[in-house]
C-alpha cells in the first residue's frame, strides 16, 4: 500500500521486471522476489515514510536486509520453533536480530526476554521500553493516555478493538516519537481512532449474524481473542469455523478459546501448499480438545455453509486459524 491505496496490478509487474532484470543469476525466492518488488516500488514513490513488517522471527528474513531508522518487537511468543527455537529467550534472540547499532529499538511489552536486551546492550542500540520509558493507562471508558517524561497524550480508544491493541497504539507512537520527524499531536488521534487491518477481529454482517474474521493462529493470539470475546458478550452461542496450517499449535489455539467457543467447525486447507493439511488431520490433533466433537467439513467454504445453517438469532460466528482461511471468508 502506498498512501494508503493498494498498489495496481500494472505497478506490481513493472517492478517484477525492474527485478527480474536486475537480479541476473542469482535464484530469489517467492517472498524475495515480493520484498524487493516493494521496496522497488517505495523508492518510486519517494516517501517520507515506510513502514516494513519484518516475519519469520526477524533475523533471517528478508525483509531484515533493509537498516531501519526505528526497529519495533511489539511481543514474543512461541511460533515457528522449527526455524527460532523452542523458548522466548531463543526466538527473542532472534527477533532482536532487526536491531541496529545506535539507533532506538522499541519493546512493547513490559516483560521482554533477557535475550533481547542483551543483544541491544551488546550492538549499542537504544531500547525504548513500555512499562520503564513510555506508558498507556485508562482515562475513561472512550479514552486513554499515553505518556513518557514531559509528554502526555490524551487519546481516543484504537479502532481495533482487541485489548492487546492499545499497548501496540502505544508502541506504535513511542516508535513515531523516536524518529526525528515533526508529528502533529492532532495526527496520533485521528491514526489510533481510524487504523484498520482486514482480518484483525473484522466485522462483517451474514442476515443478522455477526461473523468475526480473525487470522489469530497461534496461542498468543487466540488468548488475545479469548480476551475480546469475553468482553463482547452474545446472548447466543459462538460458533468457531477453524482451519490451520499443519505447523501451528493448534491445541494450544482451541485451548484458549475453549471456554468462549460453543460449538467447533473444522475445516481443511489443502490448496495452500506444502504447510496445508485435510480436515481428517487437523481433527485427529484435537482428539483430546474441547474441538474433537465438532463438525468436519473439506474447505472453509464448506464450513462457513454448515454454520450459516446452523447459527440462530443472538449467535456469533468466529473465523480464525490462519491468514488462508481470513482470505477464505
Amino acid at each position: 500500500r502506498i498512501d494508503g491505496e493498494e498498489v495496481s496490478d500494472t505497478s506490481l509487474v513493472a517492478a517484477f521486471e525492474a527485478v527480474e532484470a536486475a537480479r541476473g543469476e542469482t535464484t530469489l525466492t517467492y517472498f524475495e522476489f515480493g520484498t524487493l518488488a516493494a521496496l522497488w516500488l517505495f523508492q518510486q514513490s519517494a516517501l517520507d515514510l515506510v513502514v516494513l513488517e519484518v516475519g519469520l522471527g526477524g533475523r533471517l528474513d528478508a525483509v531484515n536486509v533493509v537498516d531501519p531508522d526505528v526497529a519495533v518487537i511489539t511481543t514474543v511468543d512461541i511460533d515457528h520453533t522449527d526455524w527460532l527455537g523452542e523458548d522466548r529467550e531463543a526466538i527473542g534472540q532472534e527477533k532482536a536480530g532487526i536491531a541496529r547499532p545506535w539507533k532506538p529499538l522499541v519493546l512493547g511489552e513490559i516483560d521482554s526476554p533477557s535475550s533481547v536486551l542483551r543483544h541491544a546492550y551488546a550492538i549499542g542500540a537504544n531500547a525504548i521500553r513500555l512499562g520503564s520509558d513510555f506508558f498507556h493507562e485508562p482515562v475513561d471508558q472512550d479514552h486513554w493516555r499515553w505518556r513518557e517524561v514531559g509528554v502526555e497524550l490524551e487519546l481516543p480508544n484504537p479502532a481495533l478493538a482487541a485489548p492487546i491493541q492499545r499497548a501496540n497504539a502505544a508502541t506504535a507512537i513511542a516508535a513515531l516519537r523516536a524518529l526525528d520527524i515533526d508529528i502533529p499531536t492532532g495526527a496520533f488521534a485521528r491514526g489510533v481512532a481510524t487504523a484498520s487491518v482486514p482480518g484483525r477481529l473484522q466485522r462483517l454482517d451474514l442476515q443478522g449474524v455477526p461473523v468475526i474474521v480473525d487470522v489469530a493462529h497461534n496461542p498468543q493470539a487466540a488468548r488475545e481473542l479469548a480476551q475480546w470475546l469475553q468482553a463482547e458478550p452474545v446472548t447466543g452461542a459462538t460458533h468457531a469455523v477453524f482451519a490451520a496450517l499443519s505447523d501451528k499449535d493448534v491445541e494450544g489455539v482451541v485451548a484458549a478459546l475453549q471456554q468462549d467457543v460453543a460449538h467447533w467447525h473444522l475445516a481443511g486447507l489443502q490448496d495452500v501448499g506444502a504447510r496445508g493439511q485435510d480436515v481428517d488431520a487437523l481433527a485427529a490433533r484435537l482428539a483430546a480438545s474441547a474441538a474433537a466433537s465438532g463438525s468436519r467439513h473439506t474447505s472453509v467454504a464448506a464450513a462457513l455453509q454448515a454454520v450459516r445453517s446452523a447459527a440462530e438469532p443472538g449467535d456469533r460466528i468466529l473465523v480464525l486459524g490462519s491468514f488462508h482461511t481470513a482470505a477464505e471468508a
